[in-house]
């Protein structure tokens, strides 16, 4: 009886009743802090050794867009960079991906930015058809768990769905190969208009650790508006429910 009741200590309450204020472990990496004290030396420094080339090396800025949160630069610098474990970190707009020295505030999305038809047509349910360009099953296993008993993004009217002309919208991970470029725009044209494009994690975002490599063809990222941003590596099912509700407009 005892080993039962520690296990179930362990894995917690299935249900999470409420997204936008679930704790998470400490030891998870959200929205970084730099600090406004940070020098052109150290800055220099964080760049050289970031692994994805997400370091400014002039203001030491990190793009969560090209971010793979692997710690190095707080290890280094724990003075200078901290990640907290504000999972809230989704954006409607590139460049509020970029976190600058000093800045403390929250990441949300830009309300401005959010499309009327969006608000208007998907405010109660989202139906979506995820899209695996290349990606390496991360990005696409959270994605997965938030479909859960845990997490339930369904009670929101939020669902994954076998087929793009049920969707109205496509949500993409990985860094789009040259050999899945083709299916991602065939997969896109039968989603209805009007439609909603989604990237999730940080390949999908800039190519991640492939970014420049010749095995990518990222065209369709780059001649197509973007709704909706979620840094990772992988994101986490809380990044991505939240983003969604904050696109739909749902306050709880």
């Amino acid at each position: 009886m005892l080993k039962e009741i520690k296990i179930l200590s362990d894995h917690g309450k299935q249900f999470v009743p409420d997204l936008r204020t679930q704790p998470v472990s400490e030891r998870f990496r959200g929205r970084p802090v730099i600090s406004a004290d940070i020098t052109s030396a150290q800055a220099v420094n964080a760049a050289a050794m970031c692994p994805s080339g997400a370091i400014d090396s002039n203001s030491g800025a990190i793009d969560l867009g090209r971010c793979s949160f692997c710690n190095e630069c707080a290890l280094a610098m724990p003075g200078v960079y901290r990640f907290t474990n504000d999972y809230r970190i989704a954006a409607s707009r590139r460049e509020d991906l970029v976190i600058r020295p000093g800045q403390t505030d929250p990441l949300r999305i830009d309300e401005n930015a959010v499309r009327k038809e969006v608000r208007r047509l998907f405010k109660r349910s989202l139906k979506l058809r995820q899209v695996s360009a290349g990606g390496d099953n991360s990005c696409e296993m959270e994605l997965g768990a938030s479909g859960n008993v845990n997490f339930d993004m369904g009670r929101y009217g939020i669902e994954f769905v076998a087929s793009p002309r049920h969707a109205d919208g496509v949500v993409i991970t990985g860094p789009v190969s040259e050999n899945m470029a083709g299916a991602l725009e065939i997969t896109y044209d039968a989603v209805p208009s009007p439609r909603v494009i989604i990237l999730v994690g940080t390949d999908a975002i800039s190519g991640g650790l492939f970014a420049g490599s010749p095995a990518l063809k990222r065209d369709f990222i780059e001649n197509h508006h973007i709704d909706l941003y979620f840094p990772g590596n992988p994101a986490h099912p809380l990044t991505f429910i939240n983003g969604l509700m904050d696109l739909m407009g749902i306050r709880q």
